[in-house]
């Protein structure tokens, strides 16, 4: 590897959303800072399974329903 090109990688703390803290290495900030979480894997829905909010913008969704409402189904 050659030397002087690649970032410091420093020890960190990082904070979750719920006050937790844990120590990591990284090369964001200085050594010894705090990297305070908006979001993390305790509150974002895509790792909690929250519930799925589907946007109809300009009738996509009902457009996209009513053209394969039967398409499965058996008679």
């Amino acid at each position: 590897m050659k030397a002087e090109i690649h970032p410091d990688y420093h020890m960190i703390t990082v904070v979750m959303t719920d006050g937790t803290e844990y120590q990591t290495r990284s090369t964001w900030g200085k050594p010894g800072d705090k990297l305070n979480l908006d979001i993390d894997s305790k509150s974002h829905p895509a790792w909690i399974g929250g519930a799925q909010q589907i946007l109809d913008r300009g009738g996509r969704v009902s457009r996209f329903q009513k053209k394969f409402s039967g398409f499965l189904k058996k008679d």
